[in-house]
């Protein structure tokens, strides 16, 4: 696969778990233009989180609706039959990139499969640093002098996956937990949508698990954003 030419809109779906401020954060991309695609559903594995909300004032004012669904993994007696509900539900709007937004579930090696290579998750620590949960305590509890956010491309592995782009802070010396995790965030919403820009526009692919930005490899670090002139 090659750099291809600016192709027609691309469909998104996006996988939530909570508040959805990420997932707000590519909507409004697509509303304003930067993101040559549409958000078709958004899916809540979570009844009446705030991402739902969301959903629905976007529909009041905007002339393109979005589908919000709750699909709650509760209702399954075993994770792959959620698994498998998911990924019907998701296939059925037939997308071209699927956007894990603050999506607390690990999902099988069967679903990963059926969405490599469109398939993005965002997570708070400059991976490989600090997988799963609680990566601003540990970065505080770490002393470290930077923190930040990283998208991935999604494999089976918790928060695996080759790394695409990275956004780095400086951690202040009066920095606690809710600081610094409100200044990644920011940084979260800056770059997901940029990120999802340039896959519609494609500009960036995976190729035998390696990541291709304007048809050149990138390393396994990811670009970082602070290093881009854009």
């Amino acid at each position: 696969m090659g750099l291809m030419t600016q192709s027609t809109m691309k469909n998104i779906v996006i996988l939530v778990s909570g508040a959805g401020s990420n997932a707000q954060a590519i909507i409004d991309a697509c509303a304003n233009g930067q993101i040559n695609g549409r958000v078709l559903a958004v899916i809540s594995n979570v009844p009446e989180v705030y991402a739902l909300e969301r959903v629905a004032l976007h529909n009041q004012s905007s002339p393109h609706k979005i589908d919000g669904i709750t699909l709650n993994h509760k209702d399954f007696k075993k994770r792959e039959e959620f698994d498998n509900a998911l990924a019907s539900k998701v296939a059925s709007y037939s997308p071209d990139v699927v956007v894990l937004a603050g999506f607390m579930r690990i999902l099988s090696e069967r679903f990963v499969d059926q969405f490599t290579g469109m398939l993005f998750n965002i997570h708070p620590s400059l991976l490989p640093l600090y997988p799963g949960l609680h990566t601003h305590q540990k970065a505080l509890h770490n002393n470290d002098n930077y923190h930040g956010c990283s998208i991935h491309f999604v494999s089976a592995e918790l928060d695996g996956g080759p790394v695409v782009l990275q956004s780095r802070i400086k951690i202040a010396d009066d920095d606690n937990e809710q600081s610094l995790a409100f200044r990644v965030a920011q940084r979260e919403w800056l770059i997901y949508p940029l990120l999802i820009s340039w896959f519609c526009d494609d500009r960036l692919y995976l190729q035998n698990d390696q990541v291709f930005f304007d048809n050149n490899k990138i390393d396994k670090q990811g670009l970082c954003y602070e290093d881009l002139t854009i």
